[in-house]
């Protein structure tokens, strides 16, 4: 048998049509990359100084080492290049903190590290006796490859080290095992064997405010002396010393622009209304002026001005509602007819959500040929207010307008102002609700009002704080508004105000009351099984009697200072469920860094009956260990407990104390053997 082979021919090369990946030799594979919302079509939101903590799964074929580093950088400024740690099963993980308001940027490169690979072989070898001459002038090859790609200081070091190695003796094993070798070869990867994730994932990064604040909604016209009587800007003044006093630093006015005269509803939303009725503050726009003017009764523009300086000089900010919708007598109307749309018989489609209608209201027309003008005289109207000094918008049913619309305006808006916040005041569906704030909205409203039960609100909370929810979405909790009068409050008495007040504190970190409304506990609704408020703020006036004894102003204000002295209390991400034996009763902590701050929330959430019970706490969520023994002071009500280990009993009265704020104490033992509690 013939067994000589046929002489081996030139590799034959690709035909022209042939596709071969154009880094067919570069062997790392990064995956699962978080955070990252959507495959990185939207940016994950912080705020400057928090920390963003990023995770990866980098590997490749074989046994070669991987190196896996963070790259991030704030706008267009220089990389920054971490070290991501090696968690094991080829994850990774790293972090770095969030800037100044603006974007940020970040991404994972990884490769293949042909020099960590023979350090640790080199290391087996002489551990098991065997020669490592060629073994060190391959190592030498490889750290003067690095030199190459070196600069400066760094280029004659490692120059250096490869010259070591060279000499394959002792020195050089001594030499290839030395850290410092290694972590400035670090940084200077084989670019052939490195992968760079990309595009790179971004950060909204935004002020303080965006994640802890506390919102009190008010009506100026109801600031009036006397019943009766339109009040003004400066009536509005004289009430933020006491606004201030309950500790909210944000002021939210709804809509101060002029109102329509044709089809103004009357009181409790009655069609038709009479000489003196001051209409509903949405159905915006009259001969007085649009978006860009202030209601006459209310004063002018300077007066706003006024109001929004004296409020600066007590801490609070105004939030100022942008509703983007007309009455019929707005100069949109009459000057723009395009942006609307036109009914068969020729008039104006008027706002409805079936069987409700809204005959002052219409909505703009988003898919006419005019939209981009539209578009751009509705930043315009952003941008007005922007000048006047206004940062904070809460916006009114973001989501009946279009998706790209907002990503759009907001876009624009941060990209010169980065300091202003949106509200989206959106109760829809929850993947609207979602998609509005991935878009950009700093804060969103939430379910929580409709969420009572002790389950409902701890699956409910969970998914506000957990990934990948938590990463685009910052909750901002409302017991009621002057739309929302839920039937928890209607039935519930004095208790369910503390209640549903404690939880909206605590279990957000931002939050917000209409008041006066709250704190007088208003609780009539306008119908059996209606939500709407008997005699709404939003369609008449109204002369609240501040100073009535059952007023909960003085525990509003205790429960806003505990806030401001607690950092616990100031996040979303540590909330944590502990268990109850009694559905009736919730519990779920909040700690700071390092446990340095620990609060702990028990509330009732029936506030007709005491309720009693055994709780089961997350120890090492507290920071705790096994029967330790420590004290609770309630901030509440300053009383101390002496509790022990996992397991401890409550015992809470609606009428007198429906829940407790904790304040975990540690035993300290001194060196005198004195304890006391830290």
């Amino acid at each position: 048998m013939n067994l000589a082979r046929a002489p081996r021919t030139a590799p034959r090369l690709p035909d022209d049509g042939e596709a071969l990946p154009a880094d067919g030799a570069r062997r790392v594979v990064i995956e699962n990359v978080t955070p990252c919302i959507a495959g990185g079509r939207f940016a994950i939101k912080r705020v400057s100084g928090e920390r963003v903590q990023v995770e990866a799964d980098a590997f490749t074929d074989g046994h070669d080492a991987v190196g896996c580093a963070l790259l991030h950088r704030c706008e267009q400024g220089p990389w920054t290049r971490v070290p991501m740690l090696a968690l094991g099963n080829d994850r990774w993980r790293a972090q770095f903190t969030a800037g100044s308001p603006g974007r940020c940027q970040y991404t994972v490169l990884a490769w293949v590290d042909h020099l960590a690979s023979w350090r640790r072989d080199i290391a087996k070898k002489q551990a098991a006796g065997q020669d490592l001459s060629v073994d060190l002038q391959r190592g030498a090859a490889l750290v003067r490859a690095c030199a190459e790609r070196a600069a400066g200081e760094h280029r004659e070091h490692l120059g250096e080290w490869a010259r070591t190695l060279e000499l394959a003796d002792a020195q050089a094993y001594r030499a290839s095992q030395d850290p410092a070798l290694h972590e400035l070869a670090w940084h200077y990867p084989d670019p052939a064997q490195s992968l760079e994730l990309a595009p790179p994932l971004e950060v909204s990064v935004e002020r303080e405010r965006a994640r802890f604040s506390s919102w009190y909604e008010l009506f100026p016209r109801s600031t009036g002396r006397d019943s009766g009587t339109h009040g003004t800007f400066a009536d509005c003044a004289a009430q933020l010393p006491r606004i201030a006093a309950m500790g909210f630093d944000v002021l939210y006015l709804p809509p101060i622009h002029p109102i329509g005269h044709s089809e103004r509803k009357g009181p409790n939303n009655r069609t038709g209304a009479g000489p003196g009725d001051p209409g509903s503050p949405w159905a915006i726009g009259s001969e007085a002026g649009g978006h860009d003017a202030v209601h006459p009764d209310l004063g002018t523009l300077d007066d706003f001005r006024r109001l929004q300086a004296r409020a600066g000089e007590l801490g609070i900010e105004l939030a100022l509602d942008l509703a983007f919708q007309c009455s019929p007598d707005h100069p949109y109307v009459r000057e723009h007819p395009e942006w609307f749309l036109s009914r068969p018989d020729g008039s104006i489609q008027y706002a409805e959500n079936p069987p409700k209608k809204y005959q002052d209201i219409y909505p703009f027309h988003f898919e006419g040929p005019a939209w981009r003008e539209l578009w751009h005289e509705l930043a315009h109207v952003v941008e007005f207010w922007i000048g006047a000094g206004v940062r904070i918008f809460r916006v009114d049913n973001p989501h009946t307008k279009p998706f790209a619309f907002w990503e759009w305006l907001i876009a624009r808006v941060r990209s010169a102002h980065p300091e202003v916040l949106f509200l989206a005041e959106a109760f829809t569906r929850p993947k609207i609700m979602h998609r509005l704030a991935k878009l950009g909205f700093t804060q969103s409203y939430t379910y929580f009002a409709w969420r009572n039960t002790r389950d409902e609100l701890i699956a409910y909370f969970r998914e506000l704080t957990s990934p990948p929810v938590c990463e685009f979405l910052r909750p901002n909790l409302w017991p009621n508004t002057p739309d929302i009068l839920t039937e928890y409050l209607q039935f519930g008495g004095r208790p369910a105000f503390i209640v549903r007040l404690v939880l909206a504190a605590t279990l957000g970190a931002s939050y917000g009351i209409y008041g006066p409304a709250f704190e007088l506990t208003e609780h009539e609704p306008r119908d059996p099984g209606s939500e709407e408020y008997r005699d709404s703020e939003k369609y008449q006036l109204r002369h609240w009697d501040l100073a009535r004894p059952d007023s909960l102003e003085e525990l509003i204000a205790r429960i806003n200072r505990i806030r401001r002295e607690h950092p616990a209390l100031q996040s979303d991400r540590s909330l944590v469920f502990h268990g109850t034996d009694n559905e009736t009763l919730i519990a779920y902590s909040k700690t700071a860094a390092e446990h340095t701050d620990v609060i702990i929330v028990v509330a009732n959430l029936d506030p007709h009956n005491p309720q009693s019970g055994w709780l089961d706490l997350d120890l090492s969520a507290l920071g705790l260990t096994g029967e330790q023994t420590f004290q609770v002071h309630d901030l509440l009500s300053g009383s101390r407990f002496l509790w022990r280990g996992a397991r401890n009993f409550v015992r809470l009265v609606p009428q007198s104390a429906p829940a407790h704020v904790l304040l975990v104490r540690r035993r300290v033992r001194t060196e005198r053997d004195f304890d006391y509690f830290l």
